[in-house]
């Protein structure tokens, strides 16, 4: 598809018309239609009235839909995918949900965020659950990601938290060859998987992964609204975890409204009542990406757009990617120096000096660099401003 084509796509979105965007892997912006169905959405709740016979109908078919939607883009089925609010949600159903033991152990690579760490210390507090970490940062430009997973597997591992891509290098891994490696061991490993980088950005048939639970979130690469995500659970898995919070969407009842068991799908680890407006706004979000090519070709856009970016910044004497190695994610994390070492100082006044010229990026802790991600919405000419601005600033 041509550029003028990608140009029209682009006006719908009110904030690429402000400036330029290379925040999608924190929140992808939102096209005015998915605004104007999450408006609508909230028109027929309140004039239909907000707890009736009528809505409440209306409820359970914007989710039926919304999960049928998902399961398309994921190639799956509805009935594997439960809504959520985002990825910490989906990432802690299932490490909450297992049946831990004093003495089980949990894996994690070194480039998992924030959230899920504490969430797993957590584990490890309440229940005598040891966890380590594999150093697969290390494999960022070309080491071999499988053999130190292999190696750092114990054998009371229960759990392996890994990430599809990691949002701190833009590493892709190799999930299937990864979940095949858990599963076959003497002792079963269950895999959860980080997808805020990967969903929206990669073409995804996740059965063919193989993996147990794969967490995810509209607001990114799907450029969605804030607050609704998903958690996809492999058939195989389901039962291997219970829900931890519990609500009326969780639970089967009889006629007299008494609780009789959970759902038979992945809705028995939803909960309560949310913001059904949102389910709206990511249908009409995908439905207008799909308008611009395939999964395929969109992820092939943002692979050149991202090499060409890496391509001008690893030319630059003053700048430093984290990987040295073309990207094939549309993350490109890279280091600012001063004196040849990477100055945390430099990437702060970078990023604010790029933002008050309308150039938004970001700056990551660990490693702490600065982080530019290119969408299929990116221009070629767009990245090669930002080149432009970043030899300027030197």
């Amino acid at each position: 598809m041509d550029v003028a084509a990608l140009i029209e796509h682009r006006r719908s979105f009110p904030a690429l018309q402000r400036g330029q965007y290379f925040n999608y892997g924190g929140q992808g912006p939102m096209a005015s239609v998915a605004l104007e169905a999450m408006a609508e959405a909230h028109r027929h709740i309140q004039t239909v009235g907000p707890f009736s016979n009528t809505v409440n109908q209306w409820i359970g078919a914007e989710a039926v839909r919304t999960r049928q939607v998902i399961a398309a883009e994921l190639g799956t089925t509805a009935d594997t995918l439960t809504l959520t609010e985002d990825v910490t949600v989906g990432c802690n159903i299932p490490l909450w949900g297992m049946p831990w033991q004093a003495g089980d152990h949990i894996l994690l690579s070194d480039c998992e965020h924030p959230g899920v760490i504490a969430a797993v210390q957590e584990i490890g507090r309440r229940y005598g659950v040891t966890h380590s970490t594999c150093p697969l940062m290390a494999t960022v430009n070309g080491g071999d990601s499988m053999a130190v997973i292999e190696q750092a597997l114990q054998p009371n591992t229960r759990l392996l938290v890994i990430s599809h891509i990691f949002w701190n290098t833009g590493q892709v891994l190799p999930l299937k060859a990864i979940a095949d490696l858990c599963h076959q061991r003497p002792h079963p490993v269950r895999v959860l998987v980080d997808a805020a980088q990967s969903v929206g950005s990669l073409p995804l048939d996740l059965p063919a992964l193989g993996v147990d639970f794969y967490a995810f979130t509209g607001h990114k690469w799907w450029c969605g609204p804030g607050g609704l995500g998903g958690l996809y659970v492999r058939p195989e898995a389901m039962e291997a975890i219970h829900p931890t919070f519990i609500g009326w969407r969780s639970i089967t009842t009889d006629a007299a409204g008494n609780p009789t068991g959970w759902q038979p799908n992945g809705q028995r680890f939803e909960v309560a009542t949310s913001d059904y407006a949102l389910q709206s706004g990511l249908r009409a979000a995908l439905a207008h990406q799909a308008t611009w090519g395939t999964a395929e070709e969109r992820y092939q856009r943002i692979c050149q757009l991202s090499q060409r970016l890496w391509h001008q910044i690893i030319a630059m004497p003053h700048l430093r990617p984290v990987r040295q190695t073309p990207p094939d994610s549309g993350l490109i994390s890279f280091w600012v120096l001063q004196d040849g070492e990477p100055s945390p100082q430099r990437h702060r006044h970078l990023v604010e000096t790029l933002e008050s010229e309308g150039i938004f990026l970001r700056t990551l802790l660990s490693p702490h660099c600065v982080r530019a991600c290119v969408h299929y919405l990116t221009l070629e000419s767009e990245v090669d401003a930002l080149a432009d601005r970043l030899r300027a600033l030197a």
